[in-house]
């Protein structure tokens, strides 16, 4: 399978500022120690189950299993870069709709910077690129590019603008807790 990195299918950004210094944020902590109900807790109903893992060769992993729109997701993210105030994920994600199934990658950025008044301020960044057998997928069912996009950005962004300031919170909350 190709991802054709070069197009994007969707790409959302959204902030939320939380009450915490950020010398005392830390997202890779939270991420990789996140508990399942609280996943679900930072965009109900869609959140449905997570996980961590790794992958073959040891890297982190973790697996979302959530509704985007209405495509039920299975996000199989590999870590690729991991901070306190940083962490790129990757992952081909499997996409089941009443058409059937296909994958597209999705990139998941989850990064943090102080602001005044001793501030964190939280950005959830989602890109999603087609892979090849999401193109020849559409083609199959007749859907044009534009539309599958113009779907998957209207769902990616209402999902996305909705579980960011729950993961801030979450995360602000983790991150008190973890370094009193």
């Amino acid at each position: 399978m190709k991802v054709l990195l070069d197009t994007i299918l969707s790409k959302s950004a959204f902030h939320a500022d939380v009450d915490v210094p950020i010398d005392r944020f830390d997202i890779a902590d939270w991420l990789f120690n996140l508990p399942e109900a609280e996943y679900q807790r930072c965009c109900p109903p869609d959140h449905i189950a997570c996980g961590v893992t790794t992958s073959d060769d040891g890297s982190r992993m973790m697996i979302n299993v959530e509704m985007i729109g209405t495509g039920l997701v299975v996000q199989h993210y590999v870590a690729e870069e991991v901070s306190p105030t940083y962490c790129r994920m990757n992952s081909i994600s499997d996409v089941f709709t009443s058409a059937g199934r296909t994958k597209v990658n999705v990139i998941w950025e989850l990064s943090a910077e102080g602001i005044a008044g001793g501030r964190t301020r939280y950005t959830n960044s989602v890109t999603a690129h087609p892979t090849d057998s999401f193109m020849d997928f559409i083609k199959q069912h007749g859907v044009s590019y534009e539309d599958a996009a113009k779907a998957r950005q209207d769902a990616g962004g209402d999902h996305n603008s909705r579980e960011t300031p729950l993961f801030a919170a979450s995360i602000a909350r983790h991150s008190l807790a973890q370094k009193s």
